[in-house]
């Protein structure tokens, strides 16, 4: 049932230009194995499946205010989980995580947590040339 209430409120916060839509195609992340008692920080591109644990983590959109605005960073997440005695993997969780509000919408799991902690962009540019 909270997930019918996060949508509307995901898509208020995410919509009217509260977040430049080209910040970066790189999540920030940061796990909990429960088990071992072991935090990961770890960077998830935007498109492409990252694995943490058994988990298969593929971040769909990240987004960040422009600096002018209150800091926030919003991700989109599909986490699948990988069962050893399956072949396919079976889907735990899509939907928005915010870095302020970590327990908004988070990952159910008995073994690990995930939460987002930023969004960036990569750097391909060049470094500036010094004049001269």
């Amino acid at each position: 049932m909270a997930r019918f209430v996060l949508v509307p409120l995901a898509l208020s916060i995410l919509s009217g230009g509260a977040f430049a839509a080209d910040s970066g195609p790189v999540a920030i992340l940061q796990g909990l194995d429960k088990t071992t008692a072991r935090v990961t920080k770890f960077e998830a591109p935007v498109g492409k499946p990252v694995s943490f644990g058994t988990l298969q983590i593929t971040v769909r959109d990240c987004r960040k205010r422009p600096p002018e605005q209150e800091p926030e960073s919003a991700a989109y997440l599909d986490i699948d989980a990988i069962l050893q005695d399956k072949g396919e993997p079976k889907h735990i969780f899509s939907g928005w995580m915010f870095a302020s509000s970590p327990a908004l919408n988070s990952l159910e799991d008995p073994v690990y947590d995930v939460w987002l902690l930023d969004c960036r962009t990569i750097d391909t540019a060049s470094p500036p040339t010094s004049p001269g």
